[in-house]
């Protein structure tokens, strides 16, 4: 068994492989009735508040792990059987006060939502915007903001509470990136799965004499699998049926040099790499679409070529981010990439395929360079640019990189909000929505310290040394 970061992803590692399972022994029908009892076998509960809301929230989950709810175009969806134990959020009034006789909180109040009752401070929430004013004021900091731990997450503010009190996602703001699914202590929201649209495309390719079914693998697989463990992955990937393994990384190499050369040509760029971040653009800084790099994702460019040179191909991506399931749905990148799966979705199919990683023989995955295989990690992709410009020949009285890496959504915000007013001094935005950088995508296995040594560990080990070597034999 894998190690997760919490029991949440427990959870769902067992309903998608549970449902991955029966999908390869051809009955599916059988999800609703047995996995729910098999999780939640009772009589008592574990995890809620009775054995038949464990059993209904599962009953939900197995729903996201066959596809989603369809009506619903965003991949991110809440369960609302599932999203009821969290206390309401807003400000609220602590112990803390002491009814004293200023009343700062009151006349702070800007909608006169505070009054007293025995001598306490109490807030009308039908009045309540939010501003935070009566905490300021408050001499006893006796007034906090208790917010749940989806809307801090969520760094787009696209989280709200419904009226009942479950979360509900505004789809015109949400990027997609899956930070309220990861911090959710219920796992009430979740992203949508395509494991059954997987097995049933390398099913129907009849051993890939139909078609040839490739898999494409992220950088970040090295922080999830380990150095060590990643050529017995690509085994792992060989024995569920794929035709041939290939690492994303290339894709980044080919990226890196085109994004060198249109940096140069434009004289300011950010980057197209990560979905969320140009997602964000769009939705939160329309003014700055122009310089967003016209260049393909990793993923798609890779996916671009593949398609070139095998038009029978089949194509699955593999990788640690939420929102690439919603790039593959981008008219530009439509047709390219056919499915998307996570870490918690791969590690499902070689669960329910009962695939033993350490009795199998290592299988080599070396076709990009080092510094395609660092674009897992925050600062990565300016490292890879800063390659491509030198080994492009492009000197620093013909063009001089200035990069700034944004870590997480709110790096991106402040670094786009600078070049929308002119006043950001850099010439070259990398923009990265998770932490960490896509080793801090939701659907990575595990989020530890030791990913970011481990995709530069894998970097090292890499044949071609050069971006120029890496891309060489493919004539992009």
């Amino acid at each position: 068994m894998p190690t997760f970061d919490s029991q949440v992803q427990l959870l769902k590692h067992k309903v998608l492989t549970a449902v991955a399972k029966r999908a390869y022994e051809g009955r599916l029908d059988s999800c609703y009735y047995e996995i729910p009892q098999e999780i939640a076998p009772g009589p008592k509960a574990e995890m809620r508040c009775c054995i038949y809301k464990e059993r209904a929230i599962v009953g939900e989950r197995i729903k996201m792990a066959m596809g989603g709810h369809p009506e619903n175009p965003n991949v991110i969806e809440v369960m609302s059987i599932a999203c009821d134990e969290c206390p309401a959020s807003g400000y609220t009034v602590g112990e803390d006060c002491r009814g004293c006789i200023a009343h700062r909180c009151a006349a702070a109040c800007p909608k006169d939502a505070i009054s007293f009752e025995g001598h306490k401070a109490r807030i009308d929430k039908s009045k309540c915007i939010g501003c935070g004013r009566c905490a300021a004021a408050c001499p006893y900091s006796a007034i906090d903001n208790k917010q749940r731990p989806c809307e801090i997450a969520c760094k787009v503010k696209a989280v709200s509470m419904g009226p009942t009190g479950e979360a509900s996602i505004d789809n015109s703001k949400c990027i997609s990136c899956g930070a309220c699914a990861y911090k959710c202590p219920f796992g009430a929201i979740a992203d949508k799965s395509y494991i059954l649209d997987v097995i049933r495309l390398i099913q129907e390719s009849g051993n890939n004499q139909n078609y040839r079914v490739y898999a494409l693998v992220a950088p970040a697989i090295a922080s999830q699998f380990g150095v060590k463990d990643l050529g017995k992955a690509v085994s792992a990937l060989k024995v569920l049926g794929f035709h041939h393994v290939v690492e994303v990384a290339l894709g980044a190499d080919m990226v890196a040099h085109k994004e060198a050369a249109e940096l140069v040509e434009k004289g300011f760029l950010t980057s197209s790499c990560c979905p969320a971040f140009v997602d964000y653009i769009e939705k939160f800084f329309p003014q700055m679409k122009e310089h967003v790099s016209h260049n393909y994702s990793p993923m798609a460019e890779l996916a671009s070529y593949i398609r070139k040179t095998d038009p029978n191909c089949r194509i699955v991506f593999m990788g640690p981010c939420t929102a690439k399931k919603m790039e593959i749905q981008r008219e530009k990148v439509k047709g390219l990439v056919d499915y998307v799966l996570t870490f918690e979705e791969l590690q499902a199919l070689f669960d329910a395929r009962e695939i033993d990683l350490s009795a199998l023989p290592d299988e080599p995955l070396d076709n990009a360079s080092y510094f395609g295989r660092i674009f897992a990690r925050s600062g990565g992709l300016a490292d890879a640019v800063a390659e491509a410009l030198k080994e492009q020949g492009v000197t620093p009285d013909q063009f001089t990189l200035k990069a700034v890496s944004c870590d997480g959504i709110e790096a991106c915000r402040m670094a786009l909000l600078k070049a929308s007013k002119n006043a950001l001094p850099e010439n070259f935005i990398e923009g990265m929505a998770c932490i960490g950088g896509c080793i801090g995508g939701a659907g990575c296995l595990t989020h530890e310290p030791k990913d970011k040594a481990q995709v530069d560990q894998y970097g090292k080990l890499a044949m071609e040394k050069t971006i120029a070597d890496a891309i060489k034999p493919y004539s992009i």
